[in-house]
């Protein structure tokens, strides 16, 4: 008879993470959090002051959560035990000399929601630094990276496959995914050239400006983009442009101004998973992207260069049923990226984990 077969009570679950990421990340374990709280598990969540972020103000969307499944944060604790302990985007500690807690637990899981190299191969932030911080406070029997997507379980790899010192951590094999259960809006029967990007206002996050103007010409009916603060800080002209700061409207209102959602970023940076495409289909909106990033979608996103967006659009325009057959294919493709099917594959990695769901 094992020890887990002996266990009377629920299994204890941590969550770790800076909570102030203002993007996907916050919106991701947001909705995990919803997800996990419907299973047999004592949830905790603990936030850690690291030096990436000023203040204590909590993402919105972890806020509602939060509220949500009635858990109320911690900040930084001295210890955080509990069977299994998830640590959200570890890049969060880049700028930390130290990493205070101590972790101790059956299962340690470093989700890496970032890219662990940049296209062409350079390392993307000071990995080793970060898994070492967390290392040397973690005593758990079992140490795994759980990447969140094909693409960004390629780079965690490969980086991997380049730094020995790290071999100890274990990669899980299944994907960690973004959870997208949004309520599915009807695609439009006839769309117009309504273009919008919508992302936070990092830099990695947008593309030269050749490449915006390109995306959104002053031919386009509307060209909204939101997330567009440094444009607005440097007083951009764009008269064609809708530019609203991040935040500036909810995302709803957002995709009631567009028909394509079209989102490149800087060549130096790729999206692990691109959740805001997600949320796009989710909406009714046909999604256009590098082919890089939309194969995370496996053809729900059409996979473009920025030469092919005006070209793709003019076609979808003049083709309104193909536009409703590829925003209902995108639809349905997001079936995997369900909370139901999260908390299967969660379910999974506890059984070949050192733990038993009950």
């Amino acid at each position: 008879m094992s020890l887990t077969s002996l266990r009377k009570k629920p299994i204890s679950i941590s969550y770790v993470i800076d909570p102030r990421f203002p993007g996907g990340t916050s919106s991701a374990v947001a909705h995990e959090l919803r997800a996990i709280s419907r299973m047999d598990i004592l949830i905790s969540v603990f936030c850690i002051s690291s030096e990436m972020f000023r203040g204590k103000e909590i993402a919105p969307p972890l806020i509602e959560a939060l509220d949500d499944i009635q858990v109320t944060p911690i900040w930084d604790p001295p210890v955080i035990a509990a069977d299994v302990v998830l640590l959200h985007n570890p890049s969060f500690l880049k700028f930390n000399k130290v990493f205070s807690p101590t972790i101790l637990a059956t299962d340690l899981f470093v989700v890496t929601h970032e890219n662990f190299l940049r296209p062409g191969g350079a390392e993307a932030f000071d990995i080793t630094h970060c898994l070492s911080l967390i290392d040397r406070k973690a005593l758990a029997v079992q140490k795994a990276l759980a990447p969140i997507s094909a693409y960004n379980r390629q780079t965690v790899m490969l980086w991997k496959g380049e730094n020995q010192r790290v071999s100890h951590w274990s990669v899980l094999e299944l994907d960690w995914f973004n959870i997208c259960d949004f309520e599915h809006s009807n695609p439009i029967k006839r769309p117009s050239d309504r273009r919008g990007r919508h992302s936070r206002s990092g830099h990695e996050k947008f593309p030269p400006l050749e490449v915006m103007d390109l995306c959104f010409p002053d031919s386009a009916k509307a060209n909204i983009i939101l997330g567009a603060d440094k444009f607005i800080d440097r007083k951009l002209q764009r008269q064609h442009w809708e530019m609203i700061p991040f935040r500036g409207i909810s995302a709803a209102e957002f995709f009631e101004k567009i028909d394509f959602h079209v989102y490149y970023t800087a060549s130096t940076w790729r999206e692990s998973f691109g959740r805001v495409l997600a949320e796009a289909l989710g909406s009714g909106k046909l999604a256009i992207s590098d082919p890089e990033t939309a194969s995370v979608y496996q053809g729900g996103v059409v996979g473009a260069k920025p030469s092919e967006v005006a070209s793709l659009i003019l076609f979808y325009i003049d083709n309104p049923k193909e536009y409703v057959a590829q925003v209902r294919r995108a639809q349905n493709l997001l079936v995997k990226f369900s909370s139901k099917k999260f908390r299967k594959q969660f379910e999974f990695v506890a059984k070949i984990s050192s733990l038993e769901l009950k």
